[in-house]
């Protein structure tokens, strides 16, 4: 079941109901959005589709062209886009008019017939195909932020960035490979445990001097040679 359905007076709104139409499917998927000149299937009862498909939608989008307020069949019984109307208002469902062109104004209540007099207290959205990126934005924003699972079904919503990796406890980590060495090594601060020479010195402390590990026999002492 649509959550969008796009309400329009051919030759009145009919180009702007197409783009509203491209648009709101390309962000929200086909399944979401409902104009019937696409959506009813060939040889299907319009008419049932259309009652049907509006009283299970979330909001209707009325669309008002410069020759909408005039038409001479707004407000009578046999009127489709009257009908759509009235069906989606006694469905509570949400009807935002769309004014379409730059110069369109809102429709002044003395101005609609009288089962439609409600509609002057509508606050509207205006398309204008001068403003086309800008007014589908704001007129899809709208609608995401009014209808949850249009939310959901967003396909403008960026993923969040993964959050940075946990540094090691007790501070970086550093590696390196001293390659061949033949002499003494002494890698970190001087009172940490190091090791150096041939043989099996092992150092603990702030040792500041030199350590001496002889291997082979003791060569004798000066109070030996005498």
């Amino acid at each position: 079941m649509p959550e969008i359905f796009i309400n329009y007076r051919t030759h009145d709104g009919e180009h702007a109901a197409t783009n509203l139409d491209n648009a709101l499917r390309h962000r929200f998927g086909n399944e979401h959005v409902y104009r019937a000149s696409r959506s009813i299937v060939p040889g299907d009862k319009f008419d049932d589709d259309l009652i049907h498909n509006v009283r299970g939608s979330s909001v209707l989008l009325a669309l008002m062209g410069d020759r909408w307020l005039g038409h001479p069949r707004l407000g009578t019984e046999d009127d489709w886009v009257t009908k759509e109307i009235l069906e989606a208002y006694r469905c509570d469902g949400r009807v935002i008019p769309v004014l379409v062109g730059r110069c369109t104004e809102r429709p002044a209540r003395n101005a609609l017939p009288t089962a439609l007099m409600w509609l002057a207290d509508c606050q509207t959205l205006r398309y204008d195909h001068q403003n086309d990126e800008y007014d589908l934005k704001r007129i899809g924003d709208s609608l995401a932020a009014l209808v949850p699972a249009l939310a959901t079904a967003d396909r403008t919503t960026t993923e969040p960035e993964p959050p940075a990796p946990t540094p090691p406890a007790g501070g970086d980590t550093y590696s390196t490979d001293v390659g061949s060495n033949r002499g003494r090594i002494h890698i970190g601060p001087a009172h940490k445990v190091r090791q150096s020479g041939a043989g099996a010195n092992y150092t603990a402390g702030n040792q500041q001097g030199n350590v001496s590990h002889t291997f082979g026999p003791i060569p004798p002492s000066q109070d030996d040679e005498r």
